[in-house]
């Protein structure tokens, strides 16, 4: 059964048009993740969704945007992970290059 609660959301801090897709730390409360696509006609959304879906490891129908479409600022709701299992996958994929 999937999980659906409050806790289970990702805040997120999305930088768009970089050399590549990279988880870069923490931003405040939320996590900064660069991304390799244009803030224009949905991209930098979808490139987000797809990253995301590869850095947990899950399918991307089980992740979906509830904040922050047209905002650096996103919110992700988790259906297969909690919010704690999901940052500390990311996290500890920091990009420190």
């Amino acid at each position: 059964m999937p999980i659906s609660s409050p806790s289970n959301y990702l805040s997120l801090h999305v930088v768009p048009n970089a050399p590549r897709s990279s988880i870069v730390g923490r931003h405040g409360n939320a996590i900064k993740i660069k991304l390799h696509a244009p803030a224009v006609d949905n991209k930098a959304n979808s490139e987000l969704i797809r990253f995301l879906a590869e850095m947990l490891r899950v399918p991307a129908s089980t992740l979906a945007l509830v904040r922050g479409q047209k905002s650096r600022e996103k919110t992700v709701s988790l259906s297969t992970l909690t919010t704690a299992q999901a940052e500390t996958l990311l996290l500890d994929s920091v990009d420190t290059r």
